[in-house]
């Protein structure tokens, strides 16, 4: 298992954006979002959401469910970073 998953934004800026030589004013126009919402996505200060994650499958950039598994993978690998509480089982082994 991969522990340290990176931020989807930063794939989106190294794999889509700078490839296409596209800048952060164009692809939120093109996507019909705020220049500053993207900004903040591909610099990792937020994540993809639904609504994001759609249209860049409408965009033609990979699908939906791409980008929502790259986000919760990155959430769940931040999460098990950090310290858990003790968890009891809800269920018990007896039957």
């Amino acid at each position: 298992m991969m522990k340290n998953h990176p931020h989807p934004g930063e794939i989106l800026r190294e794999d889509v954006l700078l490839p296409l030589g596209i800048e952060v004013t164009e692809a939120a126009k093109r996507l019909g979002i705020a220049r500053t919402t993207l900004s903040r996505v591909i610099h990792g200060h937020a994540g993809i959401s639904p609504d994001l994650a759609i249209r860049l499958e409408l965009a033609g950039v990979g699908t939906a469910r791409f980008w929502m598994t790259l986000q919760t993978n990155f959430e769940l690998s931040q999460s098990r970073t950090r310290i858990q509480p003790k968890v009891i089982p809800l269920q018990s082994n007896v039957a």
